[in-house]
């Protein structure tokens, strides 16, 4: 399975920005799926992640400005960001959870390529 994300950008405090990170691969079930987000020498960080039954988890510091999706019949998740502060500004990290459909069923954990999010003040 591969991820593809888009939509990162440059984008003024208070405005908004979609990401879109498709999967791609056939053979797999995908489980969870979300976004995590870094900045320069900074840990990876969680931001948002989406169930296959939809549930959905948010850092602390998004919940109320960002929103997570998911489209299981296009393998794709999506978060929605509104309301962005300069804090936000990050390289944004898609990421799966996938199964093998076929024996043995492995779980594997894949993360995309990252896409710059970049808000200013």
């Amino acid at each position: 399975v591969q991820l593809q994300a888009s939509g990162g950008g440059l984008v003024q405090a208070g405005g908004s920005l979609r990401l879109s990170c498709a999967a791609s691969g056939s053979g797999y079930i995908i489980n969870d799926m979300g976004w995590y987000r870094q900045t320069p020498g900074k840990q990876r960080d969680l931001v948002a992640t989406i169930s296959r039954a939809g549930n959905t988890n948010y850092a602390d510091s998004v919940k109320g400005r960002f929103t997570i999706s998911r489209d299981n019949a296009k393998n794709t998740v999506y978060l929605q960001m509104n309301t962005l502060k300069p804090e936000d500004t990050a390289v944004y990290y898609c990421n799966a959870v996938v199964v093998r459909m076929f024996p043995p069923r492995t779980t594997s954990n894949v993360w995309g390529q990252g896409t710059q999010v970049t808000v200013s003040s």
